[in-house]
């Protein structure tokens, strides 16, 4: 893998626009079938928003792995997908896209990187995001340092003293993963009602009627500092009353602001922000475009990893068929097939 930077068109048999764990999971899926794969992300790392926002979450849905922490899975599907030698273009966004005549697809990214490729799945997330920011006076001083908007590394909040803000499943998840952890912690949320999984919050409200914790139904008001040090934090709650909260650290899960970024513009049909395609082949309403994972939407869809994969799997056939109609297709089992050995690089 590498990441290739070329003011000359490299053709490709198809491109992936993000590297997240479904696009890197279409690369295996294509590679299974003999097609060489091209990624871009934005980002300087794969993993997508997996490994950008929760690398250390613990993921229990993928099928045969009873815990997976986000990067694991990112560090296995790399591995997976190492037998089919995929180019990763990191830290470049693609910015231009166009249709030629003939079928194929011109792209081009911000890095001058250019592409002409067969077909092209797009397996964005949820597009480009940034993360809701506290929003109080003097906050940018300390984001990224003690204030952060995701946990890059649990390990370094040991001993400290951590106020979490959010009521969704990010804040309630790291509450609970960081409360044995921390020398304190107080979650903060606008409202007694949290968006959170119902056994989450039982699990949070049971270590505050335990004392282990604190739970504030408040906004954020004021950043306590001494000489350029993060001391604590004020918040006000829905009476005005204002509360002072010791802290080191401030975790801030407010959400992130997805946008489609230049994808918007491709001329791809939406539907509420996400692109619409059909569930045979996983195709968009260009033909040779295809979209896979948290990017799509269709009756009945999930944003779970685990239907991305699925969808990865579906759109691999529609895209070898798109690429060569007239080759004949055979489902081909990985366990039996001397094919797919070859492939995977699995000793005779």
């Amino acid at each position: 893998m590498s990441d290739t930077v070329n003011s000359q068109a490299i053709s490709a048999e198809v491109v992936i626009v993000g590297a997240g764990p479904c696009g890197l999971f279409q690369v295996f899926e294509l590679g299974l079938l003999g097609i060489a794969a091209h990624v871009v992300d934005s980002l300087k790392h794969p993993g997508g928003q997996c490994a950008e926002l929760y690398p250390d979450k613990p993921i229990y849905d993928i099928p045969a792995l009873p815990v997976c922490g986000a990067q694991e899975l990112v560090d296995r599907l790399l591995q997976q997908i190492r037998p089919f030698k995929a180019q990763l273009h990191l830290g470049q966004e693609v910015t231009d896209f166009a249709a030629q005549p003939d079928g194929r697809f011109q792209l081009r990214t911000s890095a001058g990187t250019r592409f002409d490729a067969g077909a092209v799945v797009i397996a964005a997330g949820l597009g480009s995001f940034q993360p809701r920011r506290i929003g109080v006076e003097g906050a940018e001083a300390f984001e990224g340092n003690t204030i952060q908007y995701r946990v890059r590394n649990a390990a370094e909040l040991a001993g400290k003293r951590l106020v979490i803000f959010g009521g969704g499943d990010s804040a309630l998840d790291w509450t609970l993963e960081l409360l044995s952890r921390a020398a304190s912690l107080d979650l903060v949320h606008r409202r007694p009602e949290f968006r959170a999984a119902p056994a989450s919050v039982a699990r949070m409200r049971e270590a505050v009627a335990a004392g282990r914790m604190r739970c504030f139904e408040a906004l954020p008001h004021a950043l306590v500092s001494e000489s350029g040090v993060l001391r604590g934090v004020r918040v006000r709650a829905a009476s005005g009353a204002i509360e002072s909260l010791p802290a080191d650290q401030l975790l801030v899960f407010f959400g992130l602001h997805p946008k489609l970024g230049p994808i918007a513009d491709w001329g791809v049909a939406l539907e509420k922000r996400a692109l619409r395609v059909d569930t045979e082949k996983f195709q968009t309403s260009i033909p040779g475009v295809f979209a896979v994972g948290d990017i799509n939407t269709y009756p009945g869809k999930k944003k779970l990893i685990l239907s991305g994969f699925h969808e990865a799997a579906l759109a691999a056939f529609a895209i070898q068929h798109h690429l060569y109609p007239q080759k004949k297709q055979f489902l081909q089992y990985t366990t039996t097939s001397p094919v797919m050995h070859q492939r995977l690089g699995v000793p005779d």
